[in-house]
């Protein structure tokens, strides 16, 4: 079974960026994930344009684009001027007055939609968006910051997506505090992808190749 294995790279050394992107993926990390926080969605900011712009000029990796921002609508244009076709572009529902206009767009672009699940947003809010997402990228903490603790509750959410991803067409990803028993319990579940941030991935002192393949052995 292979998991798909995405850097959180809001959680890089940025004094040595362009190591860092090279390191993971010559250690086998499967795509990039970039955190985009406006201080008004979430109150935190994260990574910048110009950060999404170099990490995507130097990798030939997939990048996961993960929108946390207001009315991401209005500046959608920006980031995906700035992908690939394939890239992967997720939004809150909550934060648009009208999401599937926002997620059209980024189909047409050629990308990937997907809309990130708050742990407190209900599946009953988004069914419609999850008949027209290609991804469902579920935190499993509040979003804003790295290295918070594993909502438990978020679990019974993950396994009714689970019941219905399949004809619904879409695929169930994992983000924050993403550990190895997390990982070796709702992967054979169906959970097809896992964010890595801190709790295993960064500042671990150990090659990066070194914890992928133990990830990818659990």
């Amino acid at each position: 079974m292979y998991i798909e294995l995405t850097a959180s790279m809001m959680c890089a050394n940025f004094g040595n960026l362009e190591r860092e992107v090279k390191e993971l993926e010559a250690a086998g990390i499967d795509s990039f994930h970039i955190d985009i926080m406006d201080g008004r969605y979430v109150p935190n900011f994260a990574m910048s344009l110009n950060d999404l712009r170099y990490i995507r000029s130097a990798t030939d990796r997939p990048l996961d684009v993960h929108l946390m921002i207001e009315h991401p609508n209005t500046h959608i244009s920006l980031f995906l001027n700035s992908l690939r076709k394939g890239d992967t572009v997720y939004i809150h529902p909550e934060a648009e007055y009208h999401p599937s206009t926002t997620l059209q767009k980024i189909i047409d672009a050629g990308m990937i939609p997907g809309i990130a699940i708050n742990p407190g947003t209900s599946i009953e809010t988004v069914m419609e968006m999850l008949q027209i997402v290609d991804k469902v990228l579920v935190m499993s903490v509040n979003p804003g910051n790295a290295g918070q603790m594993y909502l438990p509750y978020v679990g019974k959410k993950i396994e009714r997506l689970l019941k219905i991803r399949e004809e619904m067409g879409f695929e169930v990803y994992w983000d924050g505090a993403c550990s190895a028993d997390k990982i070796t319990t709702f992967a054979p579940m169906g959970v097809k992808g896992f964010v890595l941030g801190t709790t295993l991935l960064f500042d671990k002192g150990r090659p990066y190749a070194d914890i992928l393949k133990e990830i990818r052995g659990l």
